[in-house]
């Protein structure tokens, strides 16, 4: 695949983050992409975060805004779709951090008629904060160094930093729904397009993802695995609130007992596209 890859980066008050994120890709080895930063309604400081790092990316940068009314995470990765360009979109979180062949991994992976679902590994406050307060370019690290940190209870597991060819295995969870999160998620547009993107009904933490994948099933777009090859590294946060998670428990089951693709509320439904807020 040659064609433009759109990562779609999804954030809400989180500056630091999206900044260590932002570096992050800037530092890609294959610079054929552009990065739409869907925000979740943050603040000015985003925004300012946003254009200091434009001049300094290989790449162009969109930020795409809504007003924030408590956790929206799937319209707001909706209206990331609409504002890409790419025909192959990699939904990656505002906090996690690609190291440096994400991008050339990701597009190696893209086949027709497949999605393909990465992992993470999480790392501990502790290490996040020096991160965050010092710089640190993690995402740099080889694997000696993060098994160090894997000793000192930095991070939480070491194998989604492993790299093996592992060929047709990456295929035999091809129906599998589980696990699969876009934090680390690759899809091509024609198939989002497909299914009409995310499901916008989803409102509160949880399940959005898992939503879009099982309607990718249901489509025929099948599961390829990105584990030992397109791993992230995720900052630490505290626990989010999940008062919405059981009404979004029963919407996913719905999903899971029928065979639909289409979303009560998809890209079709979205009316214009916000800017980001005056700083």
């Amino acid at each position: 695949m040659t064609d433009l890859v759109s990562i779609i980066v999804s954030t809400y008050n989180r500056p630091d983050a999206l900044s260590a994120c932002l570096r992050a890709l800037a530092h890609q080895t294959d610079r054929s992409f552009e990065v739409v930063v869907a925000d979740d309604g943050s603040g000015p400081r985003t925004s300012e975060v946003i254009r200091s790092w434009a001049p300094r990316l290989p790449v162009s940068i969109e930020h795409v805004w809504q007003e924030h009314r408590g956790f929206r995470g799937a319209e707001i990765r909706n209206r990331g779709i609409r504002r890409s360009s790419g025909r192959y979109c990699i939904f990656l979180d505002g906090d996690c951090l690609a190291p440096p062949e994400f991008v050339a991994t990701h597009r190696r992976l893209a086949a027709p008629g497949w999605f393909v679902a990465g992992n993470r590994i999480l790392l501990s406050a502790k290490l996040t904060k020096a991160i965050l307060d010092e710089g640190l370019a993690v995402e740099t690290w080889d694997f000696a160094a993060l098994v160090r940190q894997r000793l000192r209870g930095g991070v939480n597991r070491l194998l989604p930093a492993m790299r093996l060819p592992l060929g047709p295995i990456r295929k035999l969870r091809r129906n599998d729904w589980l696990g699969a999160k876009t934090c680390n998620l690759a899809v091509a547009r024609d198939d989002l397009d497909r299914i009409d993107g995310f499901d916008a009904s989803y409102v509160g933490w949880g399940l959005e993802d898992s939503d879009l994948v099982l309607r990718l099933l249901h489509a025929g777009v099948q599961r390829l695995d990105g584990r030992f090859a397109t791993g992230v590294l995720h900052l630490w946060h505290p626990e989010v609130e999940r008062l919405g998670l059981p009404e979004n428990e029963r919407r996913l089951a719905e999903v899971r007992s029928g065979n639909r693709t289409a979303p009560k509320q998809g890209l079709s439904t979205l009316g214009c596209d916000l800017s980001a807020p005056a700083a």
